[in-house]
């Protein structure tokens, strides 16, 4: 297959057209690599970096490269010169968007290099063809400007507007628009609040002119845009998303989502225009971070306001008039709400109340106020939960909980299962839209999820739940009991714990032992390290909560999505492949020493196992036994590692001289495995369920174990009743889940 390679000064506009590019290839493969940007945020293009890609491309029939204008074009000359054959590579002058599509679809359609950069040169014929037949509304008018048609059913309400305005600002160009149905005037393409303002519903026919550099480019980038409704999917589309099923049972209530208490602005005076941008300025930035860790593409319309040009100027301006942070924001925000309030369109208004949302979330942080809280008994609605919110959910007053974002392995899906509560996760945005007190019926086993169901569809979930009900009572009667196969083979079942809490509820559900405890719940949410006194408090209570069986320390796991207040992490590109889990605790060795001597004293009075997390090498774990030596001797101490890195998987043989114990974390070796983020909604039908390549890791692993080391599964599979058996066959002997879910474990145990 030809291989293709996008140079341009943007590194997100390169890897949003190739994303674009491979929604057109049906699925097929496609072999692409992005030289775009010096880095994320920085425009540019380097020549070695685009060697290095179009060596990466190169599978042995050629490459095409397709680049933006000025210096990519000489970077990409320059580039030529330094790879092995150069007759190889064809360089196009192709548009970059058009000509990536059509090129990716040639070359996954297996034409050759020549071939590819034909389609892509010509990339612009069909657009071309129809704007020079098309009629009066789609032409150019006296201004210069390009005129097209909205189709998104909802005209160009916030998610489109994002998506035009993040296309627009990667651009070197001034692009304006206006409303031609409406009569409208002119407003900078490059601020979200100007264009949607616009009240553009669907039909409406918008001009859009441009000037500068990259002027034409631009206006070609949304006139394409406009034809692909914005990338927004149709209803059909959005109706056939499958949800993730993230903890089972089926949850019937009326929809609630978080209240927060109404906010007041303080009558304090401004400390000077400097101090009270500053305070904006963090109060932003902490929001910022929470929005992205949410990967959906409805909180691109919430980032960007969050960066808006007018909305920004408007707050500085209040500030300098000695208005303070507060006060300044909060008028700034009414102002943009208000103007969608007087939009006619009623789904157009509705967008105010995003606007709100965001201005909200962001004076909360300004205020230092606590979190939202849930008033009432139903079934909970929300973008998404942090550990924080899910872990203090009541069981008897949440029926069940409906996330638009998140994954089936999320931390917040984990703790809903801890919790028995039923959870459905990346179920879209358009249920952020039910009203409040709508009956909702969910079943977090399948991931339906049904609003105002009708009376035989209400009648279907309330008898699910029924057998449900029965087979729940069945297991919890021998939930004590041990799991023995058909076989007669004894497979023990742990729960994984995240407080003294749930090492009681385990205990009340029958677990055999703790095969997991994350320890870094004692590390997070304050300001400074846990005591070694501290830490043995907790440990003893959760060792007299399991009445005396086993336990299973994870020391602690931090880094990535568990940043430590009083640790701060180095800024990395990706902190999923950065410093996380054990080398976070190599790095910082009096923390982590404090850590095992407390594990140690623990160790003395009750049977106790201590695991490392994310173990890529045998010297790590080699220093890591050192240090634990160094902690103090404690007779009966078994010591273990996860297999999260597929690395770690492939070499279990060479680990299994260091350890009594291997532990396999599914959620991480999954997610590395298939280089799909576990947290990403859009990769679901990826992260759900056993993949073949990572079944084949697990075999190996157990294959290299023998009969030396006991091989356990404490990922979020171990609780799966269609993967268990799979798991048993390959020679895993413990298994490690939800405290509600072993009952039901030990049951698909005795199945097998």
């Amino acid at each position: 297959m030809v291989g293709l390679v996008v140079v341009c000064h943007s590194r997100p506009l390169a890897r949003a057209a190739v994303a674009l590019a491979s929604e057109m290839t049906q699925g097929q493969p496609l072999s692409v690599e992005v030289a775009a940007g010096l880095d994320d945020t920085t425009f540019g293009t380097d020549a070695v970096a685009i060697s290095e890609a179009i060596a990466a491309a190169d599978n042995g029939d050629g490459v095409v490269v397709l680049m933006d204008l000025g210096s990519a074009v000489l970077s990409a000359e320059l580039a030529l010169e330094m790879v092995d054959e150069p007759d190889r590579v064809i360089l196009t002058p192709a548009p970059l968007v058009e000509g990536l599509i059509a090129a990716a679809v040639a070359a996954a359609s297996g034409a050759d290099r020549h071939e590819v950069a034909e389609e892509a040169a010509n990339g612009l014929a069909g657009k071309i063809s129809h704007l020079d037949g098309a009629a009066a509304s789609d032409k150019s008018d006296a201004d210069g400007a390009t005129r097209f048609t909205i189709h998104n059913p909802h005209g160009l309400h916030a998610r489109p507007a994002a998506r035009l305005v993040t296309t627009v600002r990667g651009f070197d160009a001034r692009v304006e628009l206006r409303n031609a149905t409406t009569g409208g005037g002119w407003v900078p393409a490059s601020s979200l609040t100007r264009v949607a303002t616009l009240g553009a519903l669907q039909n409406h026919e918008l001009d859009v002119r441009g000037e500068g550099r990259d002027a034409a480019e631009a206006v070609r980038a949304v006139v394409a845009l406009s034809a692909s409704c914005f990338g927004e999917t149709t209803a059909d589309e959005a109706d056939r998303r499958h949800p993730g099923a993230a903890s089972p049972g089926i949850g019937i209530g009326p929809a609630l989502r978080f209240h927060e208490s109404p906010l007041t602005l303080p009558d304090v005076p401004s400390r000077g225009a400097a101090h009270e941008w500053g305070r904006l300025q963090n109060a932003l930035a902490d929001v910022r971070r929470d929005l992205s860790r949410l990967h959906s593409p409805i909180f691109d319309a919430h980032l960007l306001l969050l960066d808006d040009d007018d909305l920004l100027a408007d707050v500085r301006a209040r500030l300098d008039r000695d208005e303070p942070a507060p006060q300044a924001w909060s008028a700034a925000t009414a102002l943009i709400a208000a103007r969608f309030d007087e939009l006619t369109d009623p789904y157009l208004q509705a967008r105010a109340a995003d606007v709100r949302a965001v201005a909200h979330q962001v004076l909360r942080a300004l205020l230092e106020l606590p979190a939202p809280t849930v008033d009432g008994d139903g079934v909970l609605l929300a973008a998404d939960l942090t550990p924080a919110e899910a872990a203090a959910l009541e069981p008897k007053r949440i029926a069940g909980v409906v996330l638009a974002s998140g994954s089936p392995t999320s931390h917040a899906a984990i703790l809903t299962r801890t919790r028995g509560i039923p959870a459905v996760v990346g179920a879209g945005p358009h249920i952020l839209d039910i009203p409040d007190g709508t009956l909702i019926a969910l079943d977090g086993g399948t991931g339906e999820v049904v609003a105002d169901p009708s009376d035989p569809v209400l009648a279907t979930f309330r008898e699910r739940a029924e057998k449900q009900h029965v087979r729940r009572n069945e297991a919890h009667a021998r939930a004590a009991d041990p799991a023995v196969t058909a076989a007669g083979v004894r497979i023990e079942v742990g729960a994984n714990l995240g407080s003294v809490e749930d090492a009681r509820t385990a205990a009340v559900n029958g677990a055999d032992l703790a095969g997991l405890v994350r320890t870094e719940f004692l590390f997070l949410d304050r300001t400074e390290a846990p005591t070694t006194d501290e830490q043995v408090a907790v440990y003893r209570e959760i060792a007299e909560a399991l009445g005396g069986r086993r336990i299973t320390l994870r020391t602690l796991d931090a880094g990535s999505d568990k940043p430590l207040p009083y640790l701060p992490p180095p800024a990395e590109a990706n902190p999923f492949l950065g410093v996380r889990g054990l080398r976070h605790s190599l790095a910082h060795p009096a923390l982590f020493a404090e850590q095992l001597r407390a594990i140690v004293q623990v160790a003395r009075e009750t049977p106790m196992s201590v695991m490392f997390p994310m173990v890529t090498t045998v010297d790590e774990l080699k220093q890591a036994r050192e240090m634990l030596a160094e902690a103090g001797d404690a007779p009966g101490l078994q010591v273990g590692m996860m297999v999260e890195v597929p690395a770690a998987a492939l070499r279990a043989a060479e680990f299994v001289p260091y350890v009594d114990f291997f532990s396999i974390g599914t959620n991480d070796l999954t997610q590395y495995t298939l280089a799909a983020e576990r947290g990403n909604p859009d990769l679901l039908s990826l992260t759900a369920g056993l993949d073949p390549a990572v079944a084949d890791l697990i075999d190996h692993v157990c294959r290299a174990a023998g009969d030396r080391v006991l091989v356990a599964v404490c990922g979020e599979l171990a609780g799966d009743d269609a993967v268990v058996p799979r798991l048993l066959t390959a020679g895993v002997r413990e298994l490690s889940v939800a405290p509600g879910l072993v009952p039901l474990v030990k049951q698909a145990v005795r199945a097998h």
